[in-house]
């Protein structure tokens, strides 16, 4: 599977199977697989903690791989939390770019970080 390749749909029944497989719907309530995301975001941030630089050229290989499995994780526990509360990730992530797009307009936004 690729990212050009597979579907949002397809990883969320993926993410589906998995838990149903080890009977983990009763320990995923919205509460907690909110908590799981936190903590995975801050195990992905721990990966940088205490560099002056942080760009693509700057992780080695092991750095790279944790970059991956704990955004992987983020994102497993992210899909669970759709799924938990059938939100459409689809809806969600494109109503929320079109609200961002009116909040920060390119004409007035590009380049800058605040």
């Amino acid at each position: 599977m690729v990212d050009a390749t597979t579907s949002v749909g397809e990883l969320r029944e993926h993410v589906r199977q998995f838990v149903h497989a080890r009977d983990w719907e009763r320990f995923h309530s919205p509460k907690d697989l909110a908590m799981a995301i936190s903590i995975e975001a801050s195990e992905l941030l721990e990966v940088f903690l205490w560099r002056e630089s942080a760009t693509l050229a700057d992780l080695s290989s092991e750095d790279r791989l944790a970059v991956e499995e704990e955004l992987a994780d983020v994102l497993i526990y992210g899909f669970s939390l759709a799924n938990v509360l059938k939100v459409d990730l689809s809806e969600a992530m494109l109503a929320k770019l079109k609200k961002d797009e009116a909040k920060y307009p390119p004409d007035r936004y590009r380049g800058r970080a605040r």
